[in-house]
């Protein structure tokens, strides 16, 4: 069987979830192989080391400025189509062969539209929409988004396949970073001096990072440091203006994104981390923090308690106090520091790319059998 794969968020130099999830899962099928041909569609010229090359698998890169999946995809799929086309991304092209897989990993736009700009919340609405009616099947990240697939647009249970995505393991360099000149050449980069709790993520609304500021700013310590790291999303500026008003701003960091070269280390060097979002599909950043040995404190609400399980303190997000408390309490408890670090490391050996890889591979089986 031929596979066709968009790989074109594969190949993005800054990597959030999204991209990481097709980057990873892309590597997992090629890994795997079992007889199929995958061709993979770019709209870029992907870098060398991204994948490993091989017979069974062949690069098409289709350059092209406005619209590359509804216009240059399309094309291709109209002219020389796969016997499946997998999108790992979100969004199906307008022509595409009768077997095609897609992965919805969230409708955060559905819960919380106002964290979106109105375009955006248009968009993502009408192409969802599109793919529940159109797709051969469906994957979801997690439990959570099957249920708002299956409650939002009426999808038919049956074309929903939940898939959890892993995290890229120790031999990946995923790992707890113990040496202390290491994490301090790279908190040096990034201007991080002192202890301090991080969170990784994009700036935008839908990550209730106003609230995370509001909590710590009420913590007892006036040296502790808060690093908010990430690439600026949309609607941020408020986020920025709420450290200046409650005075915290020489206290508050934002460094900006991080290179994946350097996120074990500024991990490591947490006293914890802290992820307090309104809503994800899945929620990478708890198992990075989780595989490199850090306490994590995260929100109880959609697919974040499938992700963290009993390995982190979960905590209503709309309630500030709640999250100084919880601050607080993992900051001081040195008892249950150790037993969520524990149970941190148990946790993420449950999600695995190979693992991913298999289940989404026997879907794209089925729906072009």
């Amino acid at each position: 069987m031929l596979i066709g794969i968009d790989a074109s968020r594969a190949v993005r130099a800054r990597r959030t979830g999204t991209e990481t999830y097709a980057l990873h899962l892309i590597r997992g099928l090629l890994a795997l192989g079992r007889g199929h041909r995958y061709r993979l569609y770019f709209n870029r010229p992907p870098a060398s080391e991204l994948f490993t090359s091989g017979p069974h698998w062949e690069p098409r890169t289709m350059p092209f400025p406005r619209l590359w999946t509804h216009v240059r995809l399309s094309w291709e799929m109209a002219r020389c189509p796969p016997d499946v086309l997998f999108v790992p991304a979100h969004v199906l092209p307008i022509v595409h062969p009768r077997c095609s897989v897609v992965t919805v990993h969230d409708l955060g736009y559905r819960h919380y539209p106002a964290a979106h700009r109105p375009l955006d919340r248009l968009y993502l609405d009408l192409s969802t929409r599109y793919h529940v009616r159109v797709a051969a099947h469906i994957l979801a990240d997690s439990q959570a988004t099957r249920d708002d697939l299956i409650r939002e647009y009426g999808a038919d249970p049956a074309r929903i396949t939940v898939v959890y995505p892993g995290v890229p393991s120790a031999d990946e360099a995923l790992r707890r970073v113990d040496d202390p000149a290491a994490i301090a050449a790279v908190c040096a980069k990034y201007g991080i001096s002192g202890e301090y709790v991080l969170y990784v993520g994009t700036l935008h609304p839908r990550k209730n990072l106003i609230r995370l500021i509001e909590a710590f700013a009420a913590l007892e310590s006036r040296t502790l440091k808060l690093v908010i790291a990430g690439q600026k999303g949309w609607l941020y500026d408020r986020i920025f203006a709420r450290a200046r008003e409650l005075d915290v701003e020489q206290r508050v960091i934002f460094p900006g994104y991080v290179a994946g070269a350097d996120l074990p280390a500024l991990l490591s060097g947490a006293q914890l981390f802290a992820f307090p979002s309104l809503y994800e599909g899945f929620g990478f950043p708890v198992l990075e923090a989780m595989a490199c040995g850090v306490p994590v404190v995260c929100s109880n609400v959609s697919s974040l308690p499938e992700v963290a399980g009993d390995a982190a303190l979960l905590v209503d997000p709309l309630d500030t106090g709640a999250w100084t408390t919880a601050l607080e309490r993992t900051l001081a408890d040195e008892e249950l520091r150790a037993e969520l670090t524990t149970r941190g490391y148990a946790q993420v050996r449950r999600f695995s790319w190979q693992r991913a890889a298999e289940e989404t591979l026997r879907v794209l089986e089925e729906a072009g059998a």
